[in-house]
């Protein structure tokens, strides 16, 4: 085989077998970046950490501007780079102690990080014509995301990402597939030696099968001189990557294995690497004196990395573990506070349970009034509020919910000492202006944002928020600011092209509306409303071809989205296919009865049919929510149509004062006046 078949996974045999493929491929293969992710070595972005320490040192000399636009990216996916890559934006919670550290980022900082990964390759000035990523089954999820956006951002005649493994390729491949033999097996012992050697990464799959037929006596021996030697050389994976085998299935008498897996935790619950957080908790946990204080502490980490995977029941679990082995009034607070967030955050409103919540959230409130220390049971206390005002939210009662948020900031100012707990004061405030937006005070809502803001310049989220609300409120060139903003201080943030998009559109810019729609769908596919909207500009541009294939594209992620129909029936009119745009519109209006583009879009399909009467009916749906100079204008001449020229007359008048400057509206109001012509 010759030339470039696509991105690639190799799968079968072992590693030198795969490898052997490769050189067969007649590719130009040197140099290449070959990187093991396996995630027992070095955890999460083991593949990623070791691309950066590839390419970061050349990019340095070469383009460090680069470097340093991308300074998150690289200090969060490599961290021993931290001391050649200085942090140029730097979020207040990054610098607080780790009782302070608070804000636990969301799964999708992820994929802003590969995002930004994968724009740093392509502009750091390094070329190499392929990456391999040897055992990528057993890679982490970073690692996996960052493998499926690499393979999508890049053309493969450009940047070949090859993947391999042992097994099949998995479900979101879309490349070529090649199978490697497996050669001929080494010696059953030699194989196991070299299975702990390699803390059970190693890609043989026959090396487990020997590992367990080894007796007990040299399994442990073969383990301990493992252990040995990682604490020897004092790597860094120790920590955040592979803990010896045997401590996780054994005593752990010194805590070096439960400290290390804590430190491994936190650090990636800090980053937002929640599925290993996770997997860190549950094997920290299994070694841990339960009860103990860093019990609870991985207790209550994996507890919040398992609710943030979506993995709720097995976080519940653990909150019902914990009141079951500890007496402490802190840790069953804390508890109950957990317990009452599963319940009010789930993602799917109809299974969210805010009585249940509410009866979790008094119990924690109920304790923490009770801690005897002045600051902690503030701070403690103001959590508690702070959440209970979330389930009061949701049920409807935004007065309540206001009143709790008042009384936590309250509580800060006057019980926190000073300087303390800066992220805790800045949610408080983002909060409270969330709450005063939907009550109608954007001048206070807005203040409120100002010093959260204030609080944090460089934390990119609360620039996005007051954007928002500036926009709501008619500020435009400042809510452009604070999008501008919010794109500069993150990696690439998909939100804050959207919602800039958002305001280019309401001003008109098209152009620059669609390039930020443009850019939203290359760093997110699965954004729906990023095509609906791109569908929309781009019929109205009359780009009917790329419209249909962002239609095709949405309705790929939501089969029976009104939004999609509707853009579908405007292009299936527009190409002349009546019955189907008929049908288009209908779906739309079924899923969204006060959709007034379906509206207006079938009135249109309507007249242009030869139904008057049917367009004047569906003009006058679309009115109902509001008026609207050219549903008037529209309507006015369906109405003249069916010889109704009174009532045409009075739809103009209304569309002229509407719209005084609209040229089409003064013609027909001419023309339509008693003497006009």
């Amino acid at each position: 085989m010759t030339g470039r078949p696509g991105h690639l996974w190799i799968h079968g045999g072992r590693s030198r077998d795969r490898l052997t493929v490769l050189d067969r491929l007649g590719l130009p293969w040197w140099p290449i970046p070959v990187v093991d992710a396996h995630r027992r070595l070095r955890g999460p972005y083991t593949f990623g950490g070791a691309l950066l320490h590839a390419l970061v040192p050349a990019a340095l000399e070469r383009a460090p501007g680069v470097v340093a636009d991308h300074d998150i990216e690289i200090r969060a996916a490599a961290p021993d780079l931290r001391d050649r890559v200085p942090a140029r934006r730097s979020p207040l919670y990054t610098r607080l102690p780790d009782e302070e550290r608070i804000l636990v980022p969301a799964p999708r900082r992820t994929l802003r990080i590969a995002n930004g990964i994968a724009e740093f390759v392509r502009d750091c000035g390094v070329k190499v014509p392929a990456i391999v990523a040897e055992n990528a089954d057993e890679a982490d999820e970073t690692d996996r995301e960052l493998l499926r956006t690499l393979m999508r951002r890049f053309d493969p005649t450009q940047l070949t990402i090859v993947a391999c493994s042992s097994k099949a390729p998995q479900d979101w491949f879309t490349g070529h597939a090649i199978k490697a033999d497996l050669s001929a097996m080494e010696d059953p012992q030699d194989l196991a030696a070299r299975y702990v050697a390699a803390d059970g990464t190693l890609d043989d799959p026959r090396a487990p099968a020997a590992y367990h037929a080894l007796p007990p006596a040299e399994r442990a021996r073969l383990h301990d001189r493992r252990a040995g030697a990682l604490a020897a050389t004092g790597e860094r994976r120790h920590a955040l990557g592979a803990i010896p085998y045997h401590r996780e299935h054994g005593s752990d008498p010194s805590g070096a294995g439960v400290e290390a897996l804590w430190a491994a935790l936190d650090h990636c619950l800090g980053e937002g690497f929640l599925d290993a957080a996770a997997d860190f908790g549950l094997r920290g946990m299994a070694l841990a004196e339960p009860a103990a204080g860093r019990w609870w502490n991985l207790l209550q980490g994996t507890a919040t990395a398992l609710a943030g995977t979506g993995r709720r029941d097995e976080a519940r679990a653990l909150y019902e573990r914990a009141r079951r082995a500890s007496l402490d009034p802190e840790v069953h607070s804390a508890a109950a506070y957990g317990a009452a967030m599963l319940d009010a955050r789930h993602p799917d409103p109809a299974r969210r349970d805010l009585g249940r919540a509410q009866g979790w959230i008094n119990e924690a409130i109920a304790i923490s009034t009770l801690l005897p220390d002045r600051a902690v049971r503030a701070f403690k206390l103001g959590f508690d509020l702070n959440g209970k005002a979330l389930i009061e939210m949701r049920a409807g009662r935004v007065d309540a919910a206001l009143t709790l948020v008042e009384s936590a900031i309250k509580l800060a100012e006057t019980d926190l000492p000073h300087g303390r707990h800066r992220v805790h004061r800045m949610i408080l405030h983002a909060n409270r202006a969330q709450l005063l937006g939907v009550m109608g005070h954007p001048e206070e809502a807005l203040a409120d944002l100002d010093a959260a803001v204030e609080m944090d310049p460089d934390y990119p989220d609360y620039h996005l928020d007051r954007g928002n609300l500036l926009f709501q409120m008619g500020r435009v060139e400042a809510a452009l600011a604070d999008y501008d903003d919010a794109v500069r201080l993150s990696p690439p943030l998909p939100e804050a092209h959207y919602n800039r998009a958002q305001l280019l559109l309401a001003e008109g810019d098209l152009a620059a509306a669609r390039a930020d729609l443009d850019r939203v769908i290359e760093l997110d596919p699965g954004y729906l409303d990023a095509y609906i909207n791109r569908a929309g500009l781009l019929a109205q541009l009359g780009l009917d071809g790329p419209a249909q294939a962002d239609v095709d594209a949405g309705l790929a992620l939501a089969p029976r989205n009104p939004h999609l129909l509707c853009v579908l029936g405007q292009l299936e009119t527009a190409a002349g296919r009546y019955a189907r745009a008929r049908e288009a519109f209908d779906g739309a209006l079924a899923g969204a009865p006060g959709l007034v583009a379906a509206w207006a879009g079938r009135a249109g399909l309507r007249y242009e049919t030869g139904d008057p009467e049917g367009a004047a009916a569906d003009l006058t749906r679309a009115l109902e929510p509001g008026e609207d100079a050219a549903l008037y204008f529209n309507r006015a001449v369906a109405l003249a149509d069916l010889g109704r020229r009174d009532a045409a007359l009075a739809d103009l008048r209304r569309a002229h004062e509407l719209d005084p400057d609209d040229q089409d509206v003064l013609t027909a109001l001419r023309e339509a006046a008693p003497g006009g012509g």
